[in-house]
């Protein structure tokens, strides 16, 4: 990947990645305030929205990543990340599958 894309590419997953963790950091130091001063249920759903605010960040770089290697049409790449998503993907339907189980 040595096109004139590449570094377009390099900062648009890095501001994917910033805003996920900065997101997520938000919800979880909200909530952990939150619980300390005995708001529950707020506090406990800003922690939930943390957590998956982290999880989902690498699917939402994925993502980005396939849109732009769409843009430059590099196929391999396409392709290849069209996998790590299905995959990931997978993963996520399988957790919840089996958490409905438990």
């Amino acid at each position: 990947m040595t096109s004139p894309e590449a570094p377009r590419l390099a900062r648009q997953i890095g501001l994917v990645l910033r805003w996920g963790v900065v997101a997520s950091t938000a919800c979880q130091g909200v909530g952990m305030l939150l619980s300390l001063v005995g708001a529950g249920r707020v506090a406990t759903s800003l922690l939930d929205t943390g957590v998956i605010v982290l999880l989902a960040t690498p699917i939402a770089r994925v993502l980005v990543s396939m849109v732009e290697y769409t843009v430059m049409r590099d196929w391999p790449f396409v392709t290849l990340t069209a996998i790590v998503l299905v995959e990931l993907m997978a993963g996520v339907v399988a957790a919840l599958l089996f958490n409905r189980k438990l």
